[in-house]
């Protein structure tokens, strides 16, 4: 089976239960698209597979070591570079985030802003529903959402040009004029 194939069938099984939080539609459909916008830069099939399961060692119980023997070593390091560290406070877990990616190479930098790009868009479209309630459902609220973002972003622009962080960083503007 392709590794495409397996990764979509893992994410699948792993986010059955769960829903996005500020839509409640089925969180599968986000790592779904986190593979659509990298299949659409350019990225392979690998790429894809790890943005696909992306979220599932900090969202679900699907161990790291499981993960290796389904998708094997180079998909599962890059979840692992994306993965944050759900027992830090969310100050200390952000910027651990920020440095892993930044760290981690052009595979983890694309799943990474995929990812970014993908919640950007939804957070706007559902900003534009409900207003400035939108910001509710981030426990540090708009001002530290942005912070996050342009920290992200800025700190990958050092490091890497590609149309996929010219999109990041249109939605981070776009996100951070949204009404507070």
């Amino acid at each position: 089976m392709e590794i495409y194939e397996k990764a979509l069938k893992l994410a699948v099984k792993a986010h059955k239960e769960q829903l996005r939080k500020h839509d409640g539609s089925p969180y599968v459909v986000h790592t779904i698209m986190v593979a659509r916008i990298l299949g659409q830069h350019g990225f392979g099939e690998m790429v894809q597979a790890a943005g696909l399961v992306h979220d599932v060692l900090e969202d679900t119980d699907i161990s790291e070591a499981e993960l290796r023997s389904q998708l094997g070593d180079v998909v599962v390091d890059i979840v692992t570079a994306v993965s944050e560290d759900t027992e830090l406070v969310w100050e200390e877990r952000k910027q651990k985030y920020i440095e892993s990616v930044v760290a981690g190479g052009e595979a983890v930098w694309a799943v990474s802003v995929a990812d970014k790009v993908h919640n950007a868009r939804s957070l706007i479209a559902y900003h534009n529903e409900v207003g400035a309630k939108a910001w509710e459902v981030f426990n540090r609220g708009k001002e530290q959402k942005v912070w996050f973002e342009k920290t992200l972003l800025q700190s990958l622009q050092k490091v890497w040009q590609h149309p996929l962080l010219d999109v990041y960083a249109r939605l981070v503007t776009e996100l951070e004029e949204l009404e507070g």
